[in-house]
């Protein structure tokens, strides 16, 4: 896997690799390309190595022995952060790093699948950078990001879409979807907007009164 491009960083997002399932090398690649800014949490680094992937930022609190000067030769030039906060997780100490350089919006990798625990959290803890940073969580079969109160983008027919509330969402309104919402309410745990899909080829729009809503591009 080569280096990434160097682009402007107000044109394209960020990547986060964290260190959950990995992806697709096709899905990888086609991020790396674009990225300008390429974070990679410390508990990733070794097999982020291994795919030959150049790494701008290594990020993390080091535990467990982990030593991050072994790899300023390899990856020269490289930014080693150290963010021992335990009352945080890596990623959200990546948000904030991000937030910090005034980066608006960033790809996450790696950030689903394996531990469960760790991709409810990460799927989750998005809510809190609403207003920050734009963060899309990727994988092989999933794009996901929080909504803003209105919400409109072109799908072609079929496309699989679920809407999964933080808590509770209300005042859901959606037009272009099969199962449709009108002033509705999800509350996770008891109703989600799961599996849902396009009727038509064209604008599906999403709206939302009150609360926290992801949307989830899927596909089989």
């Amino acid at each position: 896997m080569s280096s990434h491009h160097i682009v402007r960083e107000d044109q394209e997002p960020a990547l986060i690799i964290a260190n959950g399932a990995s992806c697709n090398p096709e899905l990888l690649g086609q991020l790396l390309e674009w990225s300008p800014l390429v974070v990679v949490l410390d508990s990733a680094m070794e097999r982020v190595m291994q795919l030959d992937i150049k790494v701008d930022v290594l990020l993390g609190d080091f535990d467990r022995g982990f030593d991050p000067e072994v790899y300023k030769t390899s990856q020269y030039p490289i930014e080693i952060v150290h963010t021992p906060d335990q009352n945080k997780t890596d990623l959200e100490k990546a948000f904030d790093y991000l937030i910090a350089r005034k980066i608006p919006a960033v790809n996450v990798i790696w950030a689903t699948g394996k531990r469960a625990d760790h991709t409810i959290t990460n799927l989750t803890n998005s809510t809190k950078y609403r207003n920050l940073l734009k963060i899309v969580i990727l994988d092989d079969h999933s794009k996901v990001f929080l909504l803003p109160k209105k919400y409109e983008k072109w799908y072609t027919a079929n496309t699989i879409i679920s809407l999964i509330p933080i808590g509770k969402v209300t005042g859901i309104h959606t037009q272009n979807l099969h199962y449709s919402l009108q002033n509705e309410t999800l509350t996770i745990g008891y109703r989600t907007g799961s599996s849902n899909h396009v009727i038509n080829d064209g604008i599906v729009s999403i709206e939302h009164t009150d609360g926290d809503l992801l949307l989830m591009e899927c596909s089989d």
